[in-house]
């Protein structure tokens, strides 16, 4: 193996396209690469080292939908079992319709439909749902009671017809704090961080982990205005010219003190967190010993969920040739993706840059993170796929 592509292409990342980056790179259970390049805080000129604290965003969405599979895997729950069986308040749903009329659901959102996104929820946290939970909990946001308020508010499309990216990963964090009987973040550092020795991530920042944390930008491509919203900040996928601006180190998910966000909760450090990611390339053990995940379970995982009419919604640019998991992208057509890597490849990427990928064929794992909202995944995603595949098989440059 030989690195040398992949550290040209981290530094020119740095120069051209963020303040500053790093990755870990695990192969066969054993770390083979780790980089950082840029810097940490751009105005002061203090340089990366990697080692500090980065907003993962909607890569925390891996971690849920493994504490998910572990209900599962003890029965907890079906896939196919109706969401209301466990939380009644989801048992009558509306559906708004195009024209804006609402309308009872014909079908329940199953748990299922949290995995995959396909339940009818958007992002929308500026909802009478979301404003009854701020006013019942005295503005702790308690996940269990934020998900409750949730299902006041009606569906944008039937339960089980459509893919629509939204808080359907916040609710499956919910679905575990019922059914388990304590906090999201309780059972995650029992059952996930704690066995694989993830020491430095948390779903809550106090004053000791913002001091650690990389400086959070946002760019703002020539001509536009900073944007604070982390969804549309995204959508100048590929512009190349622009600014970037300090936007403070809070994660806007983060609602209340009590509030576990399942979808973007994770602040912590690409050192700790890429064990989760080299746990599942190693089909759910981790790299000391302690087994998250049955085999099956991560197969289950990386298993195209997704119908032909779903599909068509799942359509944004950096993942062609992929299809949805259980809350991941899963590679189902090389051809169609222009990648080299192995069909079942598996990740998923957040807001802020960071981004995941696991391949159980090749034992290939990596965690990669910036802290640069708008990361314009259009471009650097793909790419950074294609030289880290690369490098396995480089003896020169």
């Amino acid at each position: 193996m030989n690195f040398e592509k992949l550290t040209r292409f981290m530094d020119r990342m740095s120069r051209e396209r963020t303040p500053g980056n790093a990755i870990e790179v695990y192969f066969q259970g054993k770390c083979v690469y780790k980089y950082a390049s840029g810097y940490a805080d751009l105005e002061a000129g203090i340089p990366l080292t990697g080692e500090e604290y980065f907003n993962f965003y909607s890569c925390s969405k891996i971690t849920t939908v493994v504490a998910g599979l572990q209900l599962l895997e003890r029965g907890r729950f079906l896939l196919t079992d109706p969401l209301w069986e466990y939380i009644p308040e989801f048992r009558e749903m509306t559906v708004r319709t195009e024209g804006g009329e609402l309308v009872r659901a014909r079908n329940p959102i199953t748990v299922r439909d949290l995995f995959t996104m396909s339940a009818g929820f958007t992002y929308d946290m500026d909802t009478p749902g979301f404003r009854a939970a701020r006013e019942l909990t005295g503005g702790s946001m308690d996940t269990a009671q934020t998900v409750r308020c949730i299902a006041r508010d009606p569906l944008a499309f039937e339960p089980g017809t459509r893919w629509g990216y939204s808080i359907a990963h916040d609710v499956l964090a919910g679905l575990v704090s019922v059914v388990e009987g304590k906090t999201f973040r309780s059972y995650v550092a029992e059952n996930i961080f704690e066995p694989l020795g993830i020491n430095h991530c948390f779903y809550h920042q106090t004053p000791e982990i913002q001091a650690q944390m990389a400086r959070q930008y946002s760019f703002v491509p020539e001509g536009e205005k900073a944007c604070g919203d982390i969804v549309e900040a995204q959508k100048h996928g590929n512009a190349v010219k622009g600014t970037f601006v300090n936007v403070g180190k809070n994660v806007e998910g983060i609602l209340g003190e009590e509030y576990d966000s399942g979808g973007a909760g994770i602040t912590g450090k690409i050192s700790d967190y890429v064990k989760l990611m080299a746990a599942l390339a190693n089909e759910g053990r981790g790299v000391n010993g302690e087994r998250i995940l049955s085999r099956g379970s991560v197969a289950l995982m990386k298993e195209d969920q997704l119908g032909e009419a779903q599909k068509r919604d799942f359509n944004w640019k950096q993942l062609a040739g992929y299809s949805y998991g259980l809350g991941v992208r899963t590679l189902v057509d090389r051809a169609l993706a222009g990648t080299t890597g192995n069909v079942g490849e598996f990740g998923w990427g957040g807001a802020a840059g960071s981004t995941a990928l696991m391949d159980t064929e090749a034992g290939l794992a990596f965690f990669y993170a910036q802290h640069t909202l708008n990361p314009r995944e259009e471009y650097y995603q793909p790419r950074l796929r294609n030289v880290v595949y690369a490098c396995l098989d480089s003896v020169s440059n």
